[in-house]
């Protein structure tokens, strides 16, 4: 397989992808980042826990 149609093959790829919004729809993205931000959040208690000064 050349270089060429390699490149063409994910210039197809990447266009079919946008034909759809490009987002796969069980992605919600407040979800998804209110759940990082929760996992974050909890991250920082743990740590804060754990760093205090007896």
């Amino acid at each position: 397989m050349s270089l060429h149609s390699t490149a063409a093959q994910l210039v197809t790829l990447a266009a079919e992808g946008q034909e759809h919004g490009g987002n796969h729809e069980s992605l919600n993205p407040a979800l998804t980042g209110g759940g990082a931000l929760f996992a974050l959040l909890l991250l920082l208690w743990i740590t804060t826990r754990f760093n205090r000064d007896r």
